[in-house]
């Protein structure tokens, strides 16, 4: 083994987390490895946010011309073209993506290592690919998760679609089949509706989103019935088969036995983590029984000197918390820090249309830790800037401990919801309470001005 093989640190997996930590090790004169065994810039970049939410785009572009009429502007009839799509796809994904290995390869004492990691014991790892081994005291696992696929009889005979490769497709599907009313499956179901599809969702819980409160199921599920989308609850897919070319599901739900017949299936599910092909047995790693890797409020596994950041812990998998990850490493590892996981916010945005901004406690979380609390509550006809947009749709919901004011939790189903909660994760940031935004001067007519009046219901 030559002296290069051997690195203050190693780590595997190129995403939002692992790349700017070996960049951070590097430039701490640590000399470190990165390992990636095919994309790099991990799944945000190659096949998650990035891409989604570039179609996403050309969705509501092509939602938008339909509408032209309503705002007094005269269109042809609107047709999309979807290896266009695809292709300002892949363009944006290929810039992004090679942005991130020029960064690495030109990082002073950084190598970057293409190829499959697995374990040979605590602080050694085998790269096929290079065929070579890396030895290191310190490894951050960053391998992220993959789409799960549910176990349906003949499921395996049909040539279905999953969130990477439904994205592919150089034709909009006649009509699509989607399986999962979660938040994967309800931004490909609401972009291949407003790109022409017919679609159908197939959700086996009594409601769309169970994580979310029962009111913002609710309201989603009514805003993507009014654009076409067809969505079955409490419907369990217990058969699939291919038929003409096609796909067939034989679906048991309230109304009894149905089949349902598409052009195409997209299996939205879930995910699962990328640990299987690891070796972890070798470096005494543990695993849950879902194949996380569980971690201490340090990002340390029961392993001292091996972590384990990003979706693959088992967190939050958003890349925002990913990249949240590597600052407590790089601040604790690098600059003498003691930063733990306990009690950061974790903010998201499901990038339907409109979009559902989220942060802190939902109403139901707050009820059952018998908290004692207020819920402000306003729809999005009562925003001046979104009537004046016709994007009316949705409401914001804010909710606010009694005693001090602060605020506890938001969710913004509206236009820009996603920018409208971090305004209100801003002020929880800063232990404001509501009624800072309640007697803000905000600009007129932004989409922030409705925070006075949402604020004003308490």
């Amino acid at each position: 083994m030559s002296s290069r093989d051997r690195y203050d640190a190693i780590v595997i997996g190129t995403g939002q987390g692992g790349k700017p930590l070996a960049q951070a090790f590097a430039r701490a004169g640590r000399p470190v490895a990165i390992i990636e065994r095919e994309h790099v810039g991990g799944s945000c970049v190659n096949v998650g946010c990035t891409p989604t939410k570039t179609m996403v785009a050309s969705a509501r572009v092509a939602y938008l011309a339909r509408r032209a009429a309503e705002f007094g502007v005269r269109t042809g009839p609107v047709s999309v073209d979807q290896t266009v799509v695809r292709k300002r796809k892949r363009d944006i994904v290929e810039s992004f993506s090679g942005g991130n290995r020029r960064g690495l390869e030109s990082t002073d004492g950084l190598d970057l290592v293409m190829g499959e990691a697995s374990f040979t014991g605590p602080n050694e790892l085998e790269v096929r690919g290079e065929t070579r081994r890396l030895t290191a005291d310190t490894i951050f696992i960053n391998t992220g998760l993959r789409p799960e696929v549910p176990d349906i009889p003949g499921l395996d005979t049909v040539d279905y679609l999953d969130s990477t490769s439904v994205m592919e497709l150089g034709e909009v599907p006649e009509h699509l089949i989607v399986l999962g009313g979660g938040y994967i499956g309800l931004e490909f179901g609401q972009m291949f509706r407003r790109f022409g599809a017919e679609v159908t969702v197939v959700q086996r819980g009594p409601r769309l989103m169970p994580r979310e409160d029962e009111d913002v199921s609710e309201e989603i599920g009514a805003i993507l019935r009014e654009e076409g989308l067809e969505i079955l609850v409490e419907t369990r897919p217990v058969r699939a088969s291919g038929a003409d070319g096609g796909v067939e599901l034989e679906l048991e739900g309230p109304g009894g036995a149905r089949t349902l017949g598409g052009s195409h299936l997209l299996v939205a599910t879930g995910r699962r983590p990328n640990t299987d092909g690891l070796n972890l047995e070798a470096a005494g790693v543990e695993v849950d029984g879902r194949g996380f890797i569980p971690v201490d409020e340090r990002l340390e596994t029961n392993v001292p000197g091996i972590y384990a950041m990003g979706d693959v812990n088992g967190g939050p998998a958003f890349t925002h918390i990913s990249y949240d990850d590597y600052r407590l490493l790089a601040a604790n590892l690098l600059d003498g820090g003691d930063l733990t996981t306990e009690g950061r916010l974790v903010p998201y945005t499901l990038y339907t249309d409109p979009q559902l901004g989220r942060v802190g406690l939902t109403e139901r979380e707050a009820r059952d830790r018998g908290l004692d609390f207020q819920v402000a509550k306003m729809p999005m006809t009562h925003v001046a800037r979104a009537l004046e947009s016709d994007e009316s749709r949705g409401f914001m919901k804010a909710i606010v401990d009694s005693a001090s004011g602060r605020i506890l939790g938001c969710a913004v189903l509206g236009m820009e919801g996603g920018e409208l909660m971090s305004m209100i994760q801003i002020a929880m940031m800063g232990d404001l309470p509501y009624t800072a935004l309640r007697d803000a001067i905000f600009a007129h007519p932004a989409l922030a001005e409705s925070l006075n009046n949402l604020f004003s219901k308490l």
